[in-house]
């Protein structure tokens, strides 16, 4: 793959490039980070509609139906609140996000794999304390081999993330749109009082 991998691996669906809708909890904190919480704004309409969200921010364009006049909604919050997952599922996802989208053994960004440091061959199990991401490059160096026989070490030991530590990486890796009205709610920019 050429180019930066999170930009592969997060393929947004076209409706969400026109007026998509930031979605909050009832806590008004974003429901995920990475990928970002958002519906297209037709989903936000009929949320709204629906009366399962209020709306808080809105664009300027508008939308219309032969008996009403909307503008469309820039960010919604859940009247009632969903309860985060305390356990983080074990999918490539969220260990390439868990390891910042970083080799493990060099640092580097492209390519990524993921690689049992422990091999299979050896006994190695497939877990987040045994699996990390690799590029191609280090991940056939590497082998079946152990670390030691290789000549490679890890970057940072792996083990299995809690979710709000997940969520706090994602928070590194904003979207490529980021509309004026969400910056309130996502303190990816905000500076603190001292």
């Amino acid at each position: 793959m050429d180019g930066d991998f999170r930009t592969h691996f997060v393929r947004e669906p076209s409706a969400l490039r026109h007026h998509p809708a930031l979605v909050l909890n009832a806590d008004f904190r974003p429901l995920s980070y990475y990928p970002l919480s958002l519906w297209p704004w037709q989903e936000a309409v009929k949320a709204a509609f629906l009366e399962r969200v209020d709306i808080v921010a809105e664009y300027d364009e508008t939308v219309r139906s032969p008996s009403m006049t909307l503008k469309i909604p820039s960010v919604v919050v859940l009247k009632d609140y969903v309860k985060p997952r305390k356990r983080v599922a074990f999918t490539r996802f969220n260990l390439f996000l868990r390891d910042e989208f970083r080799c493990q053994y060099c640092g580097s960004k492209g390519e990524l794999t993921f690689d049992h440091v422990v091999p299979r061959a050896s006994g190695g199990i497939t877990s987040w304390e045994n699996v990390v991401a690799a590029c191609a490059p280090c991940n056939l160096r590497k082998g079946s081999k152990s670390l030691r026989r290789a000549g490679m070490n890890l970057r940072k030991t792996p083990r299995q993330p809690g979710a709000s530590e997940l969520m706090n990486t994602g928070r590194k890796f904003p979207p490529g749109h980021l509309h004026e009205s969400w910056m309130d709610y996502l303190y990816w920019d905000a500076e603190l009082d001292a």
